[in-house]
Parts: structure tokens; C-alpha cells; sequence
């Protein structure tokens, strides 16, 4: 992308459940109804190639978005919170069907134009989701500063620094658009 993107779009959603979780959140169950509602507010706002989608790639609600981005055009930017063996090992094998969404990232991962961004050693010691989370904001105002839009895959339950709650705090604060696409009526 030369130009300047028309919209900058970040995704912050909900990790697919673990095996075991103790309170459902998002399950394989939902995944139909989620990537459907993701592609709707895409749709809603007009998303297409001239824009740029920015997410973390997880299992869950980040592939389901950069799919959807990918399927409308949409140039895509993976952002780490960690190395990406680190990665892989804590955000996609751990999850309900890991080895599926595994394959699902790596079917991503070919279609970008170039290599996930992976944290730069002189972040080493903040949290490293926390950190990212800030890191998209910034890129996407420096990018677009009029037309940033979250799309959150949300619970709406408070959370830790670095989840879905933090990022939605986050882009609340700078007075950006949020659509949040509230799991319990998946």
C-alpha cells in the first residue's frame, strides 16, 4: 500500500476458549455466528483494498477478522505480542482446536505481503499483549489520524491489561469509533 489507507481497521476479540475453561466465553460453537458478524461490520463500513486491517492473528476472533479482510480485499498487517514461535504456543496450539487454527494462521500468514511485525528487543519487559495492543493504535492513527475504527469481539467484562477490555479502554479514551460485537448474542 503506497498510498496512505482510506480506513484503518484494528480487531481486538476474545481468544478461542481453552479446553477445561471454566467459564465459556467464546466457543467453536459461536465461531459461524462471530465470523459472520465480522464480516457484516466490515461490510457496514465500506471496507475494501484502498483500506488496511491490523490485528494480532490469534485463534478465535483476530483469524476470523484478518479472513474476513482478506475475503473483501483488505490489506492485512499482523502485529505480534511475541516471538512467532512464542506466539504460536500460547495464542493458537492452546486453544479448542488448536492444530486447526494453527493451520488457519498459517493460510493468513501466505496471503500478507510480508512477514508478521515481531516485538523488537527493547520491549522486553512490558506486558507484551499490553504493549501491542498500544503499538496498533498508534500505527493506525499515524496511518489514518480521521478514520480508525475498533472492532472488538467482546464479552463487555472487564478484563487484564493487554485483553479486549484494555484495547476498547484504550481506543475509548483517544474518543476513536468503536463497534463492538457482543459474544452473548452470538
Amino acid at each position: 500500500m503506497s498510498q496512505p489507507p482510506r480506513q484503518v481497521f484494528v480487531f481486538t476479540g476474545h481468544l478461542m476458549d481453552a479446553p477445561g475453561r471454566a467459564q465459556p466465553r467464546f466457543t467453536p460453537a459461536m465461531e459461524p455466528a462471530a465470523a459472520a458478524r465480522i464480516g457484516q461490520a466490515l461490510d457496514a463500513e465500506g471496507a475494501g483494498p484502498q483500506d488496511l486491517g491490523l490485528t494480532q492473528g490469534a485463534a478465535g476472533g483476530d483469524l476470523l477478522f484478518a479472513e474476513a479482510c482478506i475475503g473483501r480485499g483488505v490489506a492485512l498487517r499482523l502485529l505480534l505480542p511475541r516471538p512467532e514461535p512464542d506466539f504460536i504456543n500460547t495464542s493458537l496450539l492452546p486453544v479448542l482446536q488448536g492444530e486447526r487454527w494453527l493451520q488457519r494462521y498459517r493460510t493468513v500468514r501466505a496471503a500478507l505481503a510480508g512477514p508478521p511485525q515481531e516485538p523488537r528487543d527493547a520491549d522486553a519487559g512490558a506486558d507484551p499483549y499490553a504493549r501491542c495492543n498500544l503499538l496498533m493504535l498508534d500505527l493506525a492513527h499515524a496511518l489514518q489520524p480521521h478514520s480508525v475504527c475498533l472492532i472488538a469481539l467482546w464479552d463487555g467484562c472487564e478484563g487484564k491489561a493487554g485483553g479486549t477490555a484494555h484495547m476498547v479502554e484504550l481506543m475509548r479514551a483517544r474518543g476513536g469509533r468503536v463497534v463492538w460485537i457482543d459474544t452473548h448474542t452470538l
